[in-house]
């Protein structure tokens, strides 16, 4: 852990997320939950919904789940294929 890096639990972040979407400005927040602003807005943009398509939206958090699950079922498939290829 970095030097003087502080940890939040999620709860708290989604509290915070949460009094800011009903809101809350961020001056207020920061200066109350002694957090720098930067750190509300990356949590904001983390929890903020993104639609896909008509029906379905998600989070950039969930997006970003989606990418790493991709990319380790690539690097997965391509094990596979390499250990099934028949030698001539």
């Amino acid at each position: 852990m970095a030097k003087g890096k502080k940890q939040y639990t999620e709860e708290f972040r989604k509290t915070i997320t949460e009094l800011y979407n009903s809101g809350k400005s961020l001056a207020a927040l920061s200066s109350e939950y002694c957090l720098s602003k930067s750190a509300i807005t990356g949590w904001v943009k983390k929890i903020k919904p993104v639609t896909v398509d008509k029906d379905t939206t998600i989070t950039a958090a969930d997006y970003q789940t989606m990418l790493k699950k991709m990319a380790r079922l690539e690097d997965e498939n391509e094990i596979i294929k390499k250990s099934t290829v028949l030698p001539l």
